[in-house]
């Protein structure tokens, strides 16, 4: 995942906005890592480089 993306990423459940935990990575990309959300505290992996955003209900 791009960091630049989290810009303009939030939280699919409420819109917050993401508290990162880099895992692995480098200056410009996370390869693995969580996206904490600052309202509804609902956590989202990022494995391989790819950020599952997909809402609690759909996961």
């Amino acid at each position: 995942m791009k960091k630049w993306v989290l810009d303009v990423v939030c939280c699919p459940e409420c819109r917050g906005n993401f508290i990162v935990t880099e895992i692995e990575g480098n200056d410009t990309e996370i390869v693995e890592g969580l996206l904490t959300c600052e309202k509804c505290k609902e956590v989202y992996m990022i494995s391989s480089g790819i950020a599952n955003l997909l809402p609690k209900h759909q996961r």
